[in-house]
């Protein structure tokens, strides 16, 4: 851009004439308008996915300028995770409806979960990721107190069963179970060290991670501040904000909203 006072050759775009400080947009106000150059049609961002990497560092992102977008192991998905043995070949949607945008179970085998902001209310079956470990919570039942003979009339001899409110099972790799744990209590703490339930081996779990409530009749799971915070798996659908994670498979993902 030539600056009619002094003569200056300005990059395109100048307010102002680098040399002589001459307004350049009141010079231009009359020019005809420019035809930019023609190139790749994109649409204007709504909302991406960050892939987190170790130490929380920012890897892609994913745009998702369409409907929808699926993720999984497939090849003809648009977020792809080929290597990932816990994904299923479609895993979960990412998808708009009424310009907010929603993530989708697709029946995956792992399923997909999002991370807490303080607490969400429990029900049975409800699963979720406290660092490495998958836990799995169940109400107890009446049944499960009941102290019956067998056929013959003879009673089992065993530990006897306290009463509790609520159980959490340890779901190991491979679908088996692991720890049982019977809560003695309505409250219930889990984390690395101090806790009702502790994982002192998993470095990504916080001293005090997490815990679970029960109050009156509903629970509810409750993050305690952790750094790597507490993950439900999701049933359905659910609305995504800025900011919120997901976990699929072995993908922590960010959300972000233009």
């Amino acid at each position: 851009m030539l600056c009619p006072a002094c003569s200056t050759d300005n990059p395109d775009g100048f307010r102002f004439c680098g040399s002589c400080g001459k307004n350049l947009e009141e010079e231009n106000a009359d020019a005809p308008a420019r035809t930019l150059f023609f190139g790749a049609m994109q649409a204007p961002n709504r909302a991406k996915l960050v892939l987190i990497r170790g130490e929380g560092l920012d890897g892609v992102a994913y745009h998702l300028n369409g409907t929808e977008h699926m993720l999984g192991r497939a090849d003809d998905v648009a977020i792809p995770f080929p290597d990932d043995p816990f994904l299923s070949p479609h895993h979960a949607c990412f998808y708009y409806e009424d310009n907010k945008l929603f993530v989708r179970d697709e029946q995956s085998t792992n399923g997909i979960f999002a991370r807490i902001h303080d607490s969400v209310p429990l029900e049975s079956g409800t699963f979720f990721l406290v660092g490495e470990q998958l836990l799995g919570f169940e109400p107890c039942t009446d049944d499960e107190a009941s102290h019956t003979p067998d056929e013959s009339g003879s009673y089992f001899y065993g530990s006897p069963r306290r009463p509790s409110r609520f159980k959490l099972l340890q779901q190991l790799r491979g679908g088996a179970v692991g720890m049982i744990f019977r809560a003695p209590t309505d409250k219930v703490t889990i984390g690395r060290e101090g806790n009702d339930i502790n994982f002192p081996d998993d470095p990504f779990i916080s001293g005090h991670h997490t815990m679970v409530v029960a109050e009156n009749d509903t629970y509810a799971l409750k993050d305690l501040s952790s750094k790597n915070g507490t993950f439900v798996r999701i049933d359905g659908g659910r609305e995504l904000n800025h900011g919120d994670f997901v976990f699929a498979g072995q993908q922590l993902l960010r959300v972000e909203v233009s």
